[in-house]
């Protein structure tokens, strides 16, 4: 596999990884729409710096990370309440077949527009760190949990 393919999976794979584990602690904590969603992240940052021993490069690079995971979240959201919109297409006899479609136009959209900055974040945060931060990051992943916890 080439180097640049090998790469932007990686990027990839951290960056969904990373997705969901801020989707995951956002949900916990009542979602991103918060006020005090700016805290949120710079406690995250912090979190994982502390565990991966970033420096303070390496932490913005993160903070832009997380700054355009959020932004690409939002655009996922798209205006409304999700679940009203979803609950919306089995309000009649059947299947909202021609709104389902364009739900699923508009998350695919927004996937595909954001997709590329959410690559090149994710592809700079861990392109700028060290081999034995970048293991550690490889070792979360294979163990599929969050950091701390076994």
């Amino acid at each position: 596999m080439k180097p640049w393919i090998k790469r932007s999976l990686f990027g990839l794979l951290g960056g969904t990884l990373l997705v969901g584990s801020l989707a995951g602690c956002a949900g916990h904590r009542g979602g991103w729409g918060h006020s005090d969603s700016a805290e949120f992240r710079a406690r995250m940052v912090e979190r994982v710096g502390s565990k991966l021993d970033l420096d303070g490069a390496q932490k913005q690079k993160l903070t832009v990370l997380a700054d355009t995971l959020q932004a690409q979240r939002k655009a996922m959201r798209g205006e409304g309440d999700p679940r009203a919109q979803f609950k919306a297409l089995f309000a009649g006899d059947k299947l909202d077949q021609a709104g389902a479609n364009k739900l699923l136009d508009e998350k695919t959209a927004a996937v595909r527009s954001g997709s590329p900055a959410v690559i090149a974040a994710t592809a700079d945060f861990f392109d700028h760190l060290n081999p034995a931060q970048q293991q550690k990051v490889r070792e979360f992943m294979e163990r599929g949990r969050r950091w701390g916890r076994t």
